[in-house]
């Protein structure tokens, strides 16, 4: 495991909730997300609108290790959760029916992290 150099201490909290939901419920998903989530900010994931749009389907699930940006179009809907997004960013998810959540209420809906896919 990687070590922790942040000392946000509810980023702390969110990386130690990811890896424990890991282990209680045998999902390497949650493990992958929480070694992603632990790299230095400056290679933290930040991704557009556009490329969601463009790698997704209709109604999926998924997991971005980082931040949404609000540049592009997003026209079906999807369910997204991420570490952060900017206002555009959920403003455009939620006009096309999509819904922005958080990792623990992801984890809340689905603790196997089943048919979740991972951007970034």
């Amino acid at each position: 495991m990687r070590k922790l150099r942040t000392t946000n201490p509810e980023f702390i909290d969110l990386i130690r909730f990811l890896r424990k939901q890991s282990r209680e419920n045998n999902a390497l998903i949650w493990l992958d997300i929480a070694e992603r989530l632990t790299k230095p900010r400056r290679q933290r994931i930040a991704i557009n609108v556009s490329r969601l749009n463009r790698c997704t389907e209709k109604k999926e699930t998924i997991v971005v290790p980082g931040k949404v940006l609000g540049t592009g179009i997003m026209d079906h809907a999807l369910t997204v959760a991420a570490l952060a997004f900017s206002a555009k960013a959920k403003e455009k998810i939620c006009a096309a029916n999509g819904k922005c959540l958080s990792f623990p209420e992801v984890i809340k809906k689905n603790p196997k992290g089943s048919n979740i896919k991972i951007i970034g």
